[in-house]
């Protein structure tokens, strides 16, 4: 799945299983997606919006904040589930930065099913070139 692939077909609850794959994800990261984003979610912390700043905190560029590793995060299993889908969760870990001129990489697999809720846990991973950016979990309902 490219950054523009976006499936319009809804998954059901019965057609997933524990253990399958999820097609890879690459966002490319641009200048223009960090400050957007960061300005978008009203977090003004000048390492998101000023390349000096990030300079200053020892990195060459600016860099996404967490709220759009949600949100990529969100998309790449939205993407997979199809419009029908309600994200019900979201808990990341982020790990090294990934900076603008990078594709973020993300890769993601079923870890659990809830017969009682239909929810399905989405285990998601992506990577930057210095290595693992964000790891965590996301819970998303899926039509029955």
């Amino acid at each position: 799945m490219t950054s523009e692939a976006r499936t319009l077909t809804t998954r059901k609850f019965s057609e997933v299983s524990v253990g399958e794959k999820l097609p890879n994800f690459n966002f490319p990261i641009s200048v223009s997606f960090v400050v957007g984003s960061a300005i978008a979610s009203r977090d003004f912390t000048p390492v998101h919006h000023d390349k000096a700043a990030a300079n200053a905190a020892g990195l060459g560029n600016v860099f996404p904040n967490i709220l759009a590793d949600n949100g990529l995060a969100g998309r790449y299993v939205t993407d997979w589930a199809g419009p029908e889908s309600t994200v019900k969760r979201i808990n990341i870990k982020l790990g090294a930065p990934v900076l603008p001129g990078e594709d973020l990489k993300f890769t993601g697999e079923v870890a659990a099913k809830d017969d009682a809720t239909g929810i399905v846990e989405i285990k998601v991973v992506a990577k930057g070139n210095w290595g693992m950016h964000l790891d965590g979990i996301v819970r998303v309902q899926l039509a029955k």
